[in-house]
């Protein structure tokens, strides 16, 4: 399952909602990390289909739901459960911390 992407339109449906935990993505199209670490999250998305849900959402497009979860920096990676953050990762990290972090936060 690719990464799905979120705005404020169906972040309820998609990260409040959700029965799996899900790990949303803050990040925005001129941030060089995010575009880092962008594939690893595709690949990651994958690899835990089914256990965990990838969402990517837009700041710029998203400023006030960036602003309700106190995004200062991006990219912002927060894993979500039953509605609510369970975790948060600042900055960009390598393909295997990453998976590592989202496997042990979800």
């Amino acid at each position: 399952m690719a990464t799905v992407k979120v705005d404020k339109n169906n972040f309820q449906e998609e990260v409040l909602n959700a029965a799996e935990p899900v790990v949303v993505d803050f990040w925005a199209e001129w941030c060089g990390p995010c575009k880092m670490i962008a594939p690893s999250l595709e690949e990651i998305s994958s690899e835990l289909a089914g256990k965990v849900k990838v969402a990517k959402l837009n700041i710029d497009e998203n400023p006030e739901l960036a602003a309700q979860y106190g995004v200062r920096s991006i990219p912002t990676l927060a894993v979500f459960k039953g509605g609510e953050v369970s975790d948060v990762k600042v900055g960009a990290l390598p393909k295997t911390a990453l998976s590592s972090w989202i496997a042990g936060a979800a």
